[in-house]
C-alpha cells in the first residue's frame, strides 16, 4: 500500500528542510511547508507530465528548491513590485521565490502544458490572490506588460545576452534581472554585456554559490535597467540576438 499524501508530503517537509539548511537558506515553517508541498505536486505531476529530470525529492529539493532560493538576495534588492518568470517550467524558480519574498508574480511559459500544470500548484497551495501564470512568449508579454515588472527571473532559460533583451522591455527604471547559471563563458557574458549596453541595462553583480556535497556550481547575475535602449524592443518573437 503506497503512502498517504500526508506521509509523503512529511518525507518531502524534511527533505526541503535539510537542503535549506545546509545552503543557509532561512525560511519560516508555514513557507517550508508551501516549498515542500510545492516540490511534492511537482514530482507528482511528473509522473503524466515531463516537468523534471530529478525525480528523488532530496535531490530535487537541492536542485530545484535550493537552486531557486540562491537567487532570492538579488532579488529581494530589486525595487517593490511584481516579479516574473521567463520559462518557468514546474514554477522553479518563480514559486519558490513568490513563496518566501511574499511578491506578487506571473510565471510565465510558452508551453501550455506546463503553465496548466503551474496554475493548479497556485491554486492547490493557496497563492491564486497574488501568484498568477501567462502561457505566452515574452516577446508577446512585453507588447501588453511594457514596463510592468520590478524583476525578471530566469534559470536555465536561454543564453544571457538574449534574456537581457527578453526582460529590458519588461522591467520599470532600476529594475533587475536576474539570471541563474551553472558556468557562463567569458563569451556569453561579454555577449550579454554588449547586448546590455544597447538595452539600457548594466551588470551590476555577479555572485557564485557551490551546492551541497557536490551538486553543482551555480553563479547568480544581475543586470539593472539603467535607461531607455537604443535598439527597438521588443523584437518580433524569435528574433532575440544569439
Amino acid at each position: 500500500m503506497s503512502s498517504s499524501p500526508r506521509s509523503v508530503a512529511s518525507d518531502t517537509i524534511a527533505c526541503v528542510r535539510q537542503a535549506l539548511n545546509k545552503t543557509k537558506i532561512e525560511v519560516t515553517e508555514e513557507q517550508c511547508e508551501l516549498l515542500a508541498r510545492h516540490l511534492d505536486l511537482v514530482l507528482s505531476y511528473n509522473e503524466r507530465l515531463n516537468l523534471t529530470r530529478i525525480t528523488d525529492p532530496t535531490e530535487a529539493a537541492y536542485l530545484h528548491v535550493a537552486d531557486s532560493l540562491l537567487l532570492l538576495s538579488a532579488v529581494e534588492g530589486a525595487p517593490r513590485g511584481v516579479l516574473l518568470d521567463i520559462g518557468t517550467g514546474g514554477g522553479f524558480p518563480g514559486l519558490p521565490l513568490a513563496i518566501v519574498s511574499g511578491r506578487k508574480s506571473v510565471l510565465a511559459d510558452s508551453v501550455r502544458k506546463k503553465v496548466a500544470a503551474v496554475d493548479e500548484f497556485v491554486h492547490e497551495l493557496g497563492l491564486a490572490r497574488r501568484v498568477t501564470t501567462e502561457a505566452t512568449r515574452v516577446e508577446e508579454l512585453a507588447k501588453r506588460r511594457r514596463g510592468g515588472f520590478s524583476v525578471v527571473t530566469a534559470r536555465a532559460v536561454a543564453q544571457s545576452n538574449v534574456l537581457v533583451e527578453y526582460a529590458a522591455p519588461l522591467l520599470c527604471r532600476n529594475g533587475r534581472l536576474v539570471v541563474a547559471k551553472a558556468r557562463p563563458s567569458r563569451e556569453e557574458l561579454d555577449a550579454a554585456d554588449r547586448a546590455a549596453k544597447l538595452c539600457g541595462m548594466k551588470r551590476v553583480s555577479r555572485e557564485t554559490f557551490e551546492l551541497p556535497d557536490e551538486r553543482g556550481h551555480r553563479e547568480v547575475i544581475v543586470y539593472e535597467r539603467v535607461g531607455n535602449p537604443s535598439v527597438k524592443l521588443p523584437r518580433n518573437t524569435g528574433m532575440a540576438q544569439h
